[in-house]
């Protein structure tokens, strides 16, 4: 077969396009398409384990030895490294996947970049790390990505009926056009039909989508089927003329006016920070403080809790700059009576039941972002008070003793932790990358409820951590609840896990809360027929058809 390309461009980021695609994803499914995502090139922090080809070995990482030792122990992780199975791609194209009822396969987001700092990224290659193509220019990568982007895209093609690409930022970001391996040279080597969007919430929606097209190559106009307003709040009757006199301009018609989605479901990739802090099922979700900003409105870390009903849990999830898998807290948005919120200062934390520490693409530098801005202390006392913390990832490793980073993979040197658990992580050139099933072992106190529960997440990260000899010789030993992949401290408060995803886990969930959230097909379903009833009569049918 060789499927029809259906391609979801914006007008910016945060305009939505990881929405609509994976609505198209489920709405074409539900019609009896083999559907599967693509993106060429994604830049995020938050990654899935997936289904890899098998590659030679100097082409990225594997993990290392004493990891792949672990998945054989008693009670310990069972999984796959990876050695021609598992890979990482951007969590976007992994939801898109299952709502597309599709494996989810690195093909699908054969480039990744994950930021470290503002001037450099890791690259991950078709799920593996290239250490080369990390060292290079942005520039210089794109003759050198090309040929795995169009080789996956074309594979992709042949196995299934359509593919939903996204695009990313904008196509006609013309100081990059030259280097193009997102946008506009997919949509050719697709030759795909295309949709715009723009964010009318925002304002200017109408000036983003004619000077987009305006930008364009008239070759690469001819594609575009249809504009999408989406996140549209009021009278839709009021935005007559705009849509005509823009179909006149441009010869493109409007063809769905989507409603804001306040409680859509998915987690928001381009956006750390809520308008409020979410309590049940009312999800807010907000791009951060600029677009805010650019409307008149507040910040969003100045402004109180204005969630209705009672909260039983509040939760304060700490939101350094190179956080990383922060999707993964979706589901905790739509427990009811739990209220999350990110926390940037010690003032943000009052109040909380839990803090949690997440996952982080630069441990030491946003540990040391977290001691600059005096949450540090504040976390301290939290414990001390017996207040739970939970770290996750980068966040367990901040909880020990100390952060050994020999090989420079993340920083220059060490750094001191926190010294909440008594534990040491080195960081190692190798990474771990994997899927895992395991079972909690006995925990005490306040994380007893996780005692016994069978857990499926994932792993990736360059830190082995281990019990603080020195520490553990005079009797401050960490009582270990999965092995080498959780520890507790002796207060029982206090719980550090290697696990991503606990938290779309429905018996963690249960175990924890006693409830559960929306299902992830529930969630596709509803994006789907909100698409389906925003678009005009007839038209994703005739945006499928050859």
């Amino acid at each position: 077969m060789s499927a029809r390309c259906i391609m979801v461009l914006g007008t910016s980021s945060g305009a939505g396009k990881s929405w609509v695609a994976t609505a198209l994803c489920r709405w074409y499914s539900n019609q009896g398409f083999k559907v599967a995502p693509f993106k060429a090139q994604n830049m995020s922090n938050n990654a899935r384990v997936v289904m890899a080809p098998t590659l030679p070995a100097s082409h990225g990482s594997l993990p290392p030895e004493g990891a792949l030792a672990a998945l054989g122990r008693p009670g310990g992780g069972s999984g796959a490294g990876l050695d021609g199975e598992l890979g990482e791609i951007g969590s976007a194209q992994y939801f898109q996947a299952l709502a597309a009822r599709a494996e989810p396969h690195v093909r699908m987001n054969p480039l990744l970049l994950k930021p470290e700092a503002d001037t450099r990224s890791q690259v991950v290659l078709m799920g593996r790390v290239d250490r080369e193509l990390s060292d290079l220019p942005w520039r210089g990568r794109s003759e050198r990505v090309w040929p795995h982007i169009a080789a996956a895209l074309d594979e992709l093609r042949a196995d299934n009926d359509i593919v939903v690409i996204e695009g990313a930022g904008s196509p006609a970001e013309i100081n990059l056009m030259a280097s193009d391996v997102v946008n506009l040279r997919v949509a050719r080597h697709a030759d795909a039909a295309c949709l715009l969007v723009a964010d009318i919430d925002r304002g200017g929606a109408f000036a983003h989508l004619y000077g987009t097209w305006a930008l364009l190559p008239e070759a690469d106009r001819a594609r575009l089927r249809g504009f999408v307003l989406n996140k549209f709040r009021g009278d839709a009757a009021l935005l007559a003329p705009a849509p005509e006199m823009l179909r006149q301009k441009t010869g493109v018609p409007v063809v769905a006016t989507i409603p804001m989605q306040w409680n859509h479901g998915l987690p928001e990739e381009d956006g750390v920070f809520d308008m409020a802090p979410t309590l049940g099922t009312v999800v807010s979700s907000l791009p951060p403080e600029g677009p805010l900003a650019a409307r008149g409105g507040p910040s969003p870390l100045d402004r109180a809790s204005a969630a209705a009903g009672v909260a039983r849990t509040r939760i304060a999830v700490v939101a350094y700059p190179r956080i990383s898998n922060l999707d993964e807290f979706q589901p905790l948005k739509n427990v009811p009576g739990v209220q999350l919120r990110w926390a940037r200062g010690p003032a943000d934390l009052a109040g909380a039941d839990w803090i949690v520490l997440p996952g982080s693409k630069a441990t030491a530098a946003d540990l040391a972002w977290l001691r600059a801005q005096g949450l540090d202390a504040a976390i301290a006392a939290h414990a001390a008070r017996g207040g739970r913390v939970l770290g996750i990832c980068g966040g367990l490793q901040m909880l020990g003793e100390a952060l050994i980073d020999v090989h420079g993979v993340e920083s220059n040197g060490n750094s001191p932790g926190l010294g909440l658990l008594p534990l040491v992580t080195s960081f190692e050139p190798r990474k771990t990358v994997r899927r895992t099933h395991t079972l909690f072992g006995v925990l005490r106190g306040a994380w007893a409820p996780l005692s016994g529960v069978a857990a499926s997440g994932y792993e990736i990260r360059h830190g082995q951590t281990a019990r603080h000899p020195a520490m553990a010789a005079q009797g401050d030993v960490a009582r270990e609840a999965i092995p080498g992949l959780a520890w507790q401290n002796a207060a029982g408060n206090v719980l550090g896990v290697y696990l991503h995803g606990l938290f779309e886990d429905a018996a963690v969930l249960h175990a924890l809360f006693g409830a559960r959230a929306p299902t992830l097909d529930e969630v596709f379903d509803r994006l789907a027929g909100t698409l389906a009833a925003a678009a005009a009569p007839g038209f994703l049918d005739a945006l499928a058809a050859p």
